[in-house]
């Protein structure tokens, strides 16, 4: 990593599944990342207020109730009414393909599925946000 990157992980909506955001959170921190983990039932402006009061660099969103259609987005425009637009978003959770590709066109740089290697996770995290830096 070129730098400690910081990366808030977060349950939107009323999800109250979080042993994936829980192994997340620990893999990342393993990888050398600094990680705020803000618990459960977390709106988008609590999710974006975290984001700018951290100084975070990225915010995976971990979603399991289906609803990852509104409330990605809604994070994403409490990120823009911020002026932090610019932070790396990826998610993971049980999200259909089909979903997968409006979520990416919508500003979510990736979604990690069920069986979703840590390492892997974290290697993309690491080069999306090197590759950020360069820029």
């Amino acid at each position: 990593m070129k730098r400690n990157y910081r990366v808030v992980v977060a349950k939107p909506g009323l999800d109250g599944h979080d042993r994936g955001a829980k192994t997340i959170t620990r893999a990342l921190r393993d990888h050398g990342f600094e990680v705020i983990y803000t618990g459960l039932h977390q709106t988008p402006e609590q999710i974006a207020e975290t984001v700018l009061q951290e100084d975070a660099d990225a915010v995976g969103l971990s979603l399991l109730s289906g609803a990852h259609l509104t409330l990605f987005p809604r994070v994403i425009e409490e990120l823009r009414n911020r002026k932090r637009g610019e932070i790396l978003i990826f998610g993971g959770g049980v999200i259909p393909k089909d979903d997968v590709a409006v979520l990416k066109q919508q500003g979510v740089g990736k979604i990690f599925g069920p069986g979703s290697s840590l390492g892997d996770i974290a290697k993309w995290l690491e080069l999306a946000l090197d590759s950020r830096d360069e820029n």
